[in-house]
């Protein structure tokens, strides 16, 4: 339920060989130096893709609706209809802080 860390061994990084004889398994030394396969990998993410849109006019939203008149019983009503179509996602945005990733398998505090 809402968890969205890797199950798989060896799929991240930053996870350890699997090996009983391995010196980062002591407990003591928790560092970044785990990085074996990947030598240019950091535990920073520095973007994320956007969940916001462009609708047809160049605005940007979460969502986008339309007033729609409803005739019934000869009473004119207002509804708003949400628009579905014609949008375009904003895509890859940089972050301003750069957040640790969330499979960084380090404990940062531990209180």
């Amino acid at each position: 339920m809402g968890g969205s860390g890797s199950k798989s061994k060896g799929f991240w990084p930053f996870s350890g060989s699997g090996s009983v004889d391995d010196p980062t398994k002591d407990g003591n030394e928790q560092s970044i130096a785990r990085v074996r396969s990947f030598t240019g990998a950091t535990p920073f993410v520095f973007t994320r893709r956007s969940s916001l849109f462009f609708d047809e006019d160049g605005d940007l939203a979460h969502e986008f609706y339309e007033e729609t008149i409803v005739t019934k019983n000869g009473r004119k009503k207002a509804k708003l209809k949400r628009v579905l179509k014609n949008l375009t996602p904003q895509g890859i945005i940089k972050l301003d802080h750069p957040c640790i990733h969330v499979d960084f398998p380090v404990v940062l505090c531990e209180a």
